[in-house]
């Protein structure tokens, strides 16, 4: 029941759509309706700009932090890092499937790495640097993020977290490769397309 209640208490977090408030209020427009249709950070940038897509980020990184802290602390009974974890779980899942915008948000890539950096730095820190690298080497968002998102069970293995955290992870991981199922088509279809940090005012 106690995991229910994080997993609760993460998804109405998680519903903080940020991009989409961010689109409102910068052009007044619905940004699922732009670009990639995604609501997260790189069509934040490709649609409203690089600077407003940082704040995106930074956003959806907090609100799977402030609801991991919440469930850790607030809730007793088991490993605050489980509830933590279950917490960061529903925040996830709320970014990604949040009921006050007909489920449609966007695809958990930031929200998930917020969960990574409040279960433990040491993990976070790898995850982001090869994310990074990836970003540089590639610019495919969409490569990174789900190599990212792949490593995080790895992580919970190397630094011997709780097997339950493992498999919220692993599940988390496998969220993200289904999300990205047309990214990973056009990706083997050499057709994906690149980032840049640059505004695009042909996606709006």
């Amino acid at each position: 029941m106690i995991r229910i209640l994080c997993v609760l208490t993460g998804y109405f977090l998680g519903c903080i759509q940020t991009a989409y408030l961010a689109g409102k209020i910068k052009q007044n427009i619905d940004i699922r309706h732009h670009g990639s249709g995604n609501a997260g950070t790189s069509n934040a940038v490709r649609v409203l700009g690089f600077g407003t897509g940082v704040i995106v980020f930074i956003c959806d990184l907090l609100k799977a932090i402030i609801a991991f802290i919440i469930c850790a602390q607030l809730y007793n009974g088991a490993n605050p890092l489980i509830l933590g974890m279950y917490g960061g779980l529903g925040a996830v899942l709320g970014h990604n499937f949040p009921v006050f915008l007909r489920f449609k948000g966007g695809k958990g890539i930031a929200a998930s790495l917020g969960v990574l950096i409040a279960l433990d730095w040491r993990a976070s820190l790898i995850v982001l640097a090869v994310g990074v690298i990836l970003i540089a080497a590639t610019r495919f968002i969409s490569l990174a993020s789900m190599t990212m998102l792949i490593l995080m069970p790895v992580m919970c293995f190397t630094f011997r977290l709780p097997p339950e955290i493992g498999i919220i992870a692993l599940f988390l991981a496998v969220m993200a490769l289904v999300q990205h199922r047309e990214n990973i088509k056009r990706l083997i279809e050499g057709k994906e397309r690149k980032f840049s940090f640059k505004h695009d005012p042909n996606q709006v």
